[in-house]
């Protein structure tokens, strides 16, 4: 049982002001207990946390860049965790679904996500934005909270 994470995932799980961040550690550790390897992670995700993370708007307590870059190499480079890749194929599937559900350049990186995520074969996310992903129709959707 393999879970694309999304960036609010990360979120949740390395800042303790997150919503959610007890229960979305206790999750991690339930899984782990089961699990070799239950997390996919696409590199985007990595980039939009360093972004999240180290924005004093969105937290009392941000990360430093260097902390959220370090934070960031540790989940690419675990063994829990499936490194997952945009490809030829995710790349036409971000580009058919952005016409064919109507988004705006709002959504291109949640739609990229969720292509690269189900082209690799991935059905389940863990995510705080059921909306932005529960349009596609392809996956299911779990949140921590």
């Amino acid at each position: 049982m393999l879970y694309g994470i999304d960036t609010t995932f990360l979120v949740q799980l390395e800042i303790l002001e997150a919503p959610g961040h007890a229960a979305a550690t206790r999750w991690l550790d339930t899984m782990l207990s089961r699990h070799d390897q239950p997390l996919a992670l696409a590199p985007q995700v990595l980039t939009e946390f360093i972004h999240a993370t180290t924005d004093p708007k969105r937290f009392v307590r941000p990360l430093t860049i260097e902390q959220a870059v370090e934070r960031a190499q540790h989940w690419w480079e675990s063994l829990e965790v499936r490194p997952t890749y945009p490809t030829l194929d995710s790349t036409r599937l971000t580009l058919s679904w952005m016409r064919q559900h109507r988004l705006g350049r709002k959504r291109l990186l949640d739609t990229q996500l969720a292509a690269t995520y189900y082209a690799a074969g991935i059905g389940r996310l863990l995510t705080l934005n059921v909306a932005d992903f529960s349009v596609f129709g392809v996956f299911q959707i779990e949140t921590i909270d």
